[in-house]
């Protein structure tokens, strides 16, 4: 997300959190410095091989994993990680680079909207990229959450998004039709406008409390509005049982 901040092992973006991916490598002819390739090849100038850039020889084939470029392999696999598919390093080598400086961004604010990862994206499906919702008073994920509530509850909710992921980013967090919330704090900060949602968006490393108003009986569902999440698991259903008629 932010090609500017470089390391020379594996860490996280001080901006946006993200943890590091190896950078792409360009192959370049030892006698034509401005032939230069993606991949090996060789020079059309003077039929040399081109070389890594950096290098006198381009590295031995291998796969490394688009998310914990510490983990590598001489065949296609999996990471023990995150089970993400490794990708040949042409496609994201390891490289070593010097650290960056510290970059003054005003501070990050917990929303990632760009799209700059097409080699992660082109190895992601539902099976290596999951996203969880967790119940941490049960340790219930995702369609596991079994909460149950009566007509006329009114329940308060914390939802954490943690910064201790492969991806921190921002979350948008949906209830159906159950009834609505209020959100009463971010980050500890009482919420100073104080309406009815039926979605809140959840920034990167933010922690935000909501008042659920429990109106409507049925089978209703809980999820991040965001597609590729909720079709990964980032989701669950709860049931609101009718309040019992009173004895005549």
């Amino acid at each position: 997300m932010h090609p500017e901040v470089t390391a020379s092992e594996p860490s996280t973006c001080p901006i946006c959190g993200m943890r590091l991916v190896a950078a792409a490598v360009t192959y370049v002819c030892p006698m034509h410095a401005d032939v230069t390739a993606g991949e090996p090849s060789t020079c059309p100038q003077c039929g040399m091989k081109l070389v890594a850039a950096g290098g006198s020889a381009p590295a031995a084939a291998s796969y490394v994993c688009p998310m914990h470029p510490e983990v590598i392999g001489t065949a296609p696999s999996t990471c023990p990680i995150c089970g993400m598919k490794l990708v040949p390093t042409e496609g994201a080598p390891a490289a070593a680079h010097e650290a960056a400086e510290p970059h003054d961004h005003g501070g990050g604010d917990g929303l990632e909207w760009e799209d700059l990862m097409p080699d992660i994206n082109r190895a992601s499906d539902p099976g290596n990229m999951i996203w969880q919702l967790i119940d941490r008073e049960t340790g219930a994920v995702n369609h596991a959450i079994d909460w149950a509530f009566t007509v006329g509850d009114r329940v308060k909710i914390r939802l954490v998004n943690e910064m201790d992921q492969d991806h921190p980013m921002h979350h948008p967090f949906h209830v159906h039709g159950a009834g609505r919330f209020l959100v009463l704090t971010r980050g500890g900060t009482p919420e100073p406008n104080l309406v009815w949602k039926d979605t809140v968006l959840l920034r990167a490393g933010e922690t935000v409390d909501i008042l659920l108003d429990i109106s409507n009986p049925g089978l209703w569902m809980a999820h991040c509005h965001i597609a590729e999440h909720t079709e990964s698991g980032m989701m669950f259903s709860f049931n609101v049982a009718r309040r019992p008629e009173p004895v005549r």
